[in-house]
């Protein structure tokens, strides 16, 4: 079922229907684009769960002036940022970098299934700048269009770019010292 029919469902009152269906169609997504950012199974898991939450909360004020799946992951993205921004915080208190920290969880994590090189591209991605981290996700692994990208991020096509292009230099010379 496509995003548009998924809103007309819900539009005609099949409300519980539709929104069952738009979780059984982005849940999965959802959950690798949460967990490349939060590192942890179990903080993707809980952060998947609050972000349909806010999904079934907000979709009654979705005006359709974007396309669903980017509207999903603008309110995917901006809470795994919270969160994100809650452990930096607290890190700042306990003095444990933020960064290390998330490395420490991608190297700790038993659902972790990767080999040595993307467990280092993972701890690579972790140690890009905000903007860096999210377009480089977006386009590497989500593989999606820059034009979406810049609908979800409120960015230009043309920043996006030039942030995709320093986070892979950055990603790319760290690796090769590393192997």
């Amino acid at each position: 079922m496509t995003d548009k029919e998924i809103m007309e469902l819900y539009r005609s009152g099949s409300r519980e229907k539709a929104f069952a269906l738009l979780v059984d169609a982005y849940t999965e997504r959802l959950y690798w684009h949460i967990r490349r950012f939060a590192c942890s199974h179990d903080d993707a898991n809980d952060l998947l769960q609050d972000i349909f939450i806010k999904v079934w909360t907000s979709l009654p004020t979705f005006r359709e002036e974007s396309q669903l799946f980017t509207w999903l992951y603008r309110i995917a993205t901006n809470q795994v940022l919270n969160h994100l921004r809650r452990q930096r915080f607290r890190s700042l208190v306990s003095f444990e970098s933020a960064s290390l920290m998330l490395e420490k969880k991608i190297d700790e994590d038993p659902h972790f299934n990767g080999d040595e090189l993307q467990r280092e591209l993972h701890k690579a991605i972790q140690r890009l700048p905000e903007k860096q981290r999210i377009v480089f996700c977006f386009r590497y692994f989500d593989e999606m269009k820059y034009e979406d990208i810049s609908e979800i991020t409120d960015t230009s096509v043309g920043a996006l770019k030039a942030s995709y292009h320093h986070a892979y230099n950055k990603i790319k010379d760290e690796l090769q010292k590393k192997f």
